[in-house]
């Protein structure tokens, strides 16, 4: 479990292709993660990775690496290539909850439609395809690679909808949020209480 609160921007800077020229091969990743990794962090420990829990198979004082499937390239953006990434350890037992329950299992993606100035922030708005538009509410929760935020505003149409989200300064400085374009994709990770709400009301409605 994480809380979508970013300890660190790191960096990956190798991507080595578990079998060369195979399309459905997954990748093993070196991050750079200066000053991020503690002391009590070992081989198995989970690890958001731009919002994608990831599990720690080699470790060295800077860095370390995961294994990421196919299936997971499929469903993610970001993790194919050299590049900044957000990072969050896992949330400990007495941890504060300062954002909002993650699990780091990406929903799917959205694209960026508008990312502008406004007044002291930035105006961010996110395409979400219709199978992940019903979980989306006005002040509520999603997580944009792995960075916890509210939703201002839902406008909805017959694709899905496009969210409103509102960024700070701090957001930006300590996130790769700031590096977002229009076009670029990004990871989607519904709130947990809206998929079971979810869940819930279609079961009442068949019984």
């Amino acid at each position: 479990m994480f809380t979508g609160i970013v300890a660190a921007v790191g960096r990956i800077i190798e991507v080595s292709p578990f079998n060369e020229g195979q399309e459905d091969a997954g990748v093993h990743l070196k991050i750079q993660a200066q000053g991020f990794l503690r002391d009590s962090t070992k081989l198995g420990d989970s690890i958001a990775v731009q919002g994608a829990c990831m599990t720690v198979v080699e470790l060295a004082a800077d860095t370390f690496s995961v294994d990421v499937s196919r299936e997971s390239l499929n469903r993610t953006a970001g993790l194919d290539a050299q590049g900044d990434v957000n990072l969050e350890h896992a949330l400990r037992m007495g941890d504060s909850l300062d954002g909002h329950l993650v699990s780091g299992h990406v929903d799917g993606l959205g694209e960026v439609s508008h990312f502008e100035p406004l007044g002291e922030s930035w105006d961010l708005r996110i395409r979400v395809p219709q199978n992940m538009a019903r979980f989306l509410a006005y002040k509520g929760s999603i997580t944009v690679n792995g960075v916890s935020l509210t939703v201002n505003e839902v406008d909805d149409d017959i694709s899905g909808c496009e969210i409103h989200i509102n960024l700070i300064p701090h957001t930006l400085q300590v996130t790769t949020l700031k590096d977002l374009s229009v076009g670029a994709l990004v990871n989607l990770e519904i709130d947990m209480i809206a998929r079971y709400v979810e869940r819930m009301v279609a079961q009442t409605k068949t019984n």
